[in-house]
């Protein structure tokens, strides 16, 4: 009887142990879980460009969605505060403001907008509808199609602390910026476990972008100087050392994106060109949208519509304006306005690009100006996405 109740006595022990390890281990994962839930609950995207390469206009695509927190290239403070530096120097800068954003931490402009601050002291707040819109601001509902001039007109003097707030109610944050030059800087952001990160790699034929790009030269001096590393020096880019760099970090990006990338990009890099978006844009951005968990609205399709079928090609003051435009016009504008000249330098200076991202090479002025033959050569569905890109086709 005695060995039966020390058995006993050892059972009950054992289970009261049991049981309390198995209480103990439920209250520890309880008390990690919903932490863990809330920081993976978001996506977020990041739309990886350059300068005028329409990535103002795929910004817009997902800004005006009632889903999604958009901000248009917060580095820029990160690029204002520290522009003597290089881009290669202000990666790592620009890399923890992206990361604190997606994560709706904006204690992170303190160290760029020290002062006491409101909506509109952020760059291009008002393209954001977002911003314009409630809990940012009482103006607008989520489901309006919201205009950067009467977001400025309503809305900028509500606190900064808004946009926090804000961002933390959506379910998608959207991050365009044109201030990376190398997919590795981007590593640490898609292997961090707190970040469900996607990259929307936009990119267009070179030639469009210089003819854009030299319709807002003053604008683009300092960037172009923190690009070339002047110490703060302004430039013009003349000859072209700038889209030298920006073409090179293209192919740098889909290179290391495509041809054999890490695992923790599969399913994660998806590269839009320019021309396929303003030729087919319902089919474009629904493919966009699916790719970021997102699905295209009536209203938003009808917003798409008018915005690509406007008249003419837009005006210089327009330059950095999202307006209603024929898009395709937009897309082949540089082959009336350049000088072959012109186009034989920039074709020199990115060449690989060119032929990497799918253009067709001129070799005179005269298929230059033929607009019957067609320099965007065609694409098998889905050609740039990481899971179907084979380099020996």
């Amino acid at each position: 009887m005695a060995r039966i109740r020390i058995s006993s006595t050892v059972i009950t022990l054992l289970v009261m142990v049991q049981t309390g390890f198995l209480l103990f281990m439920y209250a520890r994962y309880n008390s990690f879980t919903p932490h863990s839930e809330e920081k993976s609950s978001q996506v977020h995207i990041l739309i990886l460009s350059s300068w005028r390469s329409g990535s103002s206009f795929v910004g817009q695509l997902f800004s005006q969605h009632p889903s999604v927190f958009y901000l248009m290239e917060p580095a820029w403070h990160v690029w204002v505060t520290m522009y003597q530096n290089s881009a290669k120097v202000l990666h790592m800068a620009v890399r923890d403001l992206v990361r604190s954003v997606f994560l709706c931490d904006m204690s992170v402009f303190d160290a760029y907008m020290p002062w006491k601050r409101n909506l509109s002291d952020l760059f291009q707040w008002a393209v954001s509808r977002a911003l314009c819109s409630a809990p940012a601001c009482d103006s607008f509902q989520r489901t309006d199609i919201t205009s950067e001039m009467a977001c400025k007109t309503l809305c900028g003097r509500y606190p900064f602390s808004k946009v926090e707030e804000a961002c933390k109610t959506y379910s998608h944050v959207v991050i365009k910026e044109v201030r990376f030059f190398d997919l590795k800087v981007l590593y640490p952001l898609l292997t961090d476990p707190s970040l469900n990160l996607k990259i929307i790699h936009l990119v267009r034929d070179p030639r469009a972008v210089v003819k854009s790009r030299e319709q807002s030269v003053k604008a683009l001096a300092r960037d172009n100087g923190i690009v070339l590393s002047t110490n703060g020096t302004k430039v013009e880019d003349s000859k072209y050392k700038v889209m030298q760099e920006i073409c090179r970090s293209h192919v740098q990006i889909f290179e290391t994106a495509t041809l054999k990338p890490p695992s923790f990009l599969k399913d994660r890099y998806l590269m839009i060109r320019f021309e396929d978006l303003v030729r087919d844009p319902l089919s474009e951005i629904s493919e966009m949208y699916k790719f970021a968990d997102l699905s295209l609205t009536p209203t938003l399709k009808s917003w798409v519509y008018n915005i690509t079928h406007g008249q003419g090609p837009g005006k210089k003051k327009e330059a950095f304006k999202i307006t209603s435009r024929d898009a395709v016009n937009v897309s082949q504008a540089w082959r009336n306005v350049l000088s072959f000249q012109k186009i034989k330098k920039i074709q020199e200076v990115c060449k690989g690009a060119i032929n990497m991202l799918g253009y067709q090479l001129v070799d005179s002025e005269k298929e230059q100006r033929d607009l019957s033959m067609d320099l965007v050569l065609p694409r098998r569905q889905n050609q740039f996405s990481w899971s179907s890109f084979n380099p020996m086709n």
